[in-house]
């Protein structure tokens, strides 16, 4: 048998028996008790008084339109709406209520039931400012909402973030609102100001699928694909119909599984196809700026492996573009640079990774670089021979001799001046060149981007003829027959 308490039985007959002017005058004294925490700001109490005026006479419209008002302090903005309703429904003349259930709508973002009390208002008070202002507040919020549905349809996020943020101030528990704004502020990057906004919303009301999405969205464009899906399919368990969940989530495991092929069929060595996969991944979301940053970065590496480094340097450019914090595609670029021997692009890729994080292997990178890059500015003696940078000292020899007959002055004697000057430079050239790589420490030192003059060794201290004569074998050695400049089919080379 359940166990009823006696003292709640003994209230509930001292109500009864006391007459309707004695409950108003108890109703009164809470009211009053009301009043006085209200004043003192202790809302809590004030609606607990009030809630107890009610309690003895719920049919006075004041004792709603009170509670209401301390609700609105304690932030209740639906609660208080409620009490307001209920005023102004057992006194359509309570113009405090109308003013309340109108200031409700305006907080919970909805101008245009707050527009219609506030008219209502103004029917019985013309005069009242404060209603006044507060109509002005609800056709300015009216102005931010077309403004920010324009802005999105333009991609403007920035302008309906600010829209949002004026709209906010005066509707300060909407959170449709705030939904908005923490949309684009994760579609502008700002995940950590979009995720606080959509938290703070599921604190309050942990099914919003909105604030759901919203934060599988910051986690979906911070490449936290598998977690963001996760937050999708609560948001569509919450709201089904929600349409952007749905193209998020479809989308989000699309990106994850194309990725995933393209690393997988990369891990394989079949270059071709993880070059295709990553390129169909790019297509499925350009809004996913962070997990296209690494796609590019990766299709850059399927094409340095395939000897596409115009493509590759392109392909990290991208992806720096949209992600300027991205080591990784530096450091990838960077290299497509050296090996496309463009040592400026490359030192200032490495002195960007280097500035970032300063460990050894970076500082390395960048030395090695900017010594390349030395080198470069200088005479290339391999190539003025003709000859790679790992060539043999016969490969040298060879090179030395097949440049230094193309160019010795006597082959193109019946040149014009300009042309016999311009092949004197270039055997000039190639005997400097064949001083330098035919002397080991020379070369060495060379080879290691010391600048051989500042090294002690005159570089200027040297006579191509004397070189050219000493490899063929001196005087008589060779020759040259037919007209030299006719061509190479008119003449022959004599070797004694």
């Amino acid at each position: 048998m359940a166990t009823v308490d006696c003292d709640d039985v003994n209230l509930d007959l001292d109500m009864d028996m006391l007459s309707d002017e004695e409950l108003e005058r108890e109703a009164e004294g809470f009211k009053e008790q009301g009043n006085s925490f209200y004043i003192k700001k202790n809302y809590s109490e004030a609606f607990n008084y009030y809630t107890k005026a009610i309690d003895v006479c719920p049919k006075n419209a004041s004792y709603y339109g009170n509670r209401a008002a301390t609700l609105m302090m304690l932030c209740r903005y639906r609660e208080a709406l409620e009490d307001s309703q209920q005023a102004v429904r057992l006194d359509d003349t309570f113009m405090k209520g109308h003013l309340r259930e109108g200031k409700c709508h305006l907080s919970l973002g909805n101008a245009m039931a707050a527009k219609r009390c506030f008219h209502r208002v103004l029917e019985m008070e013309g005069d009242n400012s404060q209603c006044q202002q507060e109509l002005k507040n609800a056709e300015s919020i009216l102005e931010y909402e077309k403004m920010a549905e324009i802005g999105f349809e333009k991609r403007d996020f920035r302008m309906v973030v600010f829209c949002m943020d004026r709209a906010l101030e005066s509707a300060p528990a909407c959170h449709r609102f705030k939904v908005l704004k923490a949309e684009c502020l994760a579609l502008l990057g700002r995940y950590p100001e979009a995720q606080g906004v959509a938290s703070d919303i599921l604190r309050m009301d942990s099914t919003n699928g909105d604030a759901l999405y919203v934060r599988g969205l910051c986690l979906y464009y911070e490449d936290c694909i598998d977690k963001a899906v996760q937050f999708f399919v609560h948001a569509l368990h919450m709201a089904p119909d929600h349409e952007k969940a749905r193209l998020a989530c479809r989308n989000a495991k699309a990106l994850k599984s194309k990725k995933e092929e393209g690393n997988k069929a990369f891990k394989e060595g079949n270059y071709e196809a993880a070059y295709e996969l990553y390129s169909a991944a790019l297509t499925i979301d350009p809004n996913n700026i962070k997990t296209n940053a690494k796609l590019f970065c990766n299709r850059g590496t399927v094409g340095s492996k395939l000897k596409k480094l115009g493509q590759a340097i392109d392909d990290c450019s991208k992806a720096i573009k949209l992600d300027e914090s991205y080591i990784k595609a530096y450091l990838r670029r960077a290299q497509c640079y050296m090996d496309t021997e463009q040592y400026d692009e490359a030192v200032r890729d490495y002195d960007k990774v280097y500035q970032t994080e300063k460990t050894k292997e970076h500082k390395h990178f960048l030395k090695n670089a900017q010594l390349e890059l030395k080198k470069s500015k200088r005479k290339d003696f391999y190539k003025v021979l003709g000859v790679g940078k790992a060539a043999t000292e016969d490969e040298i020899k060879k090179g030395y001799r097949k440049r230094a007959l193309m160019h010795h002055p006597d082959r193109h004697s019946g040149a014009s001046v300009e042309v016999q000057k311009e092949e004197e430079k270039k055997f000039k050239e190639v005997g400097e060149a064949f001083t330098v790589l035919s002397d080991p420490k020379k070369k060495s030192r060379y080879d290691s981007g010391q600048d051989l003059e500042e090294e002690g060794m005159n570089m200027g201290d040297f006579d191509a003829n004397n070189i050219f004569k000493a490899f063929f074998g001196g005087p008589g050695g060779y020759s040259f027959e037919g007209n030299p400049s006719s061509g190479p089919g008119n003449f022959f080379f004599q070797f004694g």
